[in-house]
């Protein structure tokens, strides 16, 4: 069985990857939405200006330097919540940012949060509305199975992917984005 504390612990563009087939679970108000993970960004903190933890911990991203699996929520551009997982040692400020992919389960929950039927989890945004992941969530941790939001292991992908990063304007040299070739819901 995959130990995904495990591969948390391993720096983030080594561990984002194998993130791909996973399945994020929530059960947020009792609704289960179950997701297959399709596209992750890896950040390093310290050694990554495009990271949240580039300079250091703060109130807002102290999540980022928990235990691998501790779920950093975070307003993105002022409007939409994004969900990553801590990852590498504690305290280092790693993350893997979970970007997108495909319901596979509560479909027609993911599709009411959303109010659509079309472009369920192909973003950032989109992925946690539909999954009901609020900026309260922070600092869950992802791999307790009594968790109302959890990381629980999948099918790894057959191809996997590396690209830049999207929507940053720092390390944009690094293809730290990982994108399941057979997942077609990717931002």
């Amino acid at each position: 069985m995959t130990n995904l504390r495990e591969i948390l612990s391993d720096p983030p563009e080594e561990a984002a990857p194998r993130l791909l087939g996973c399945h994020l679970v929530s059960e947020v108000g009792d609704e289960l939405v179950r997701l297959r993970i399709g596209e992750v960004e890896a950040y390093k903190g310290r050694d990554d200006p495009a990271s949240h933890a580039y300079r250091g911990r703060t109130k807002r991203n102290g999540s980022m330097f928990g235990t691998p699996g501790t779920l950093y929520t975070y307003l993105s551009y002022g409007v939409h919540t994004a969900a990553n997982t801590a990852a590498g040692p504690e305290g280092v400020g790693w993350g893997i940012l979970i970007r997108g992919g495909e319901v596979v389960d509560g479909r027609a929950t993911a599709v009411r949060r959303r109010g659509r039927e079309d472009q369920i989890a192909d973003g950032p945004g989109k992925l946690t509305q539909a999954l009901g992941i609020r900026l309260d969530h922070n600092g869950l941790d992802l791999l307790s199975p009594t968790s109302v939001v959890r990381l629980e292991a999948g099918e790894s992908p057959g191809v996997v992917i590396a690209t830049p990063r999207v929507g940053i304007s720092k390390a944009r040299d690094r293809h730290w984005r990982f994108v399941a070739a057979d997942v077609a819901t990717v931002s």
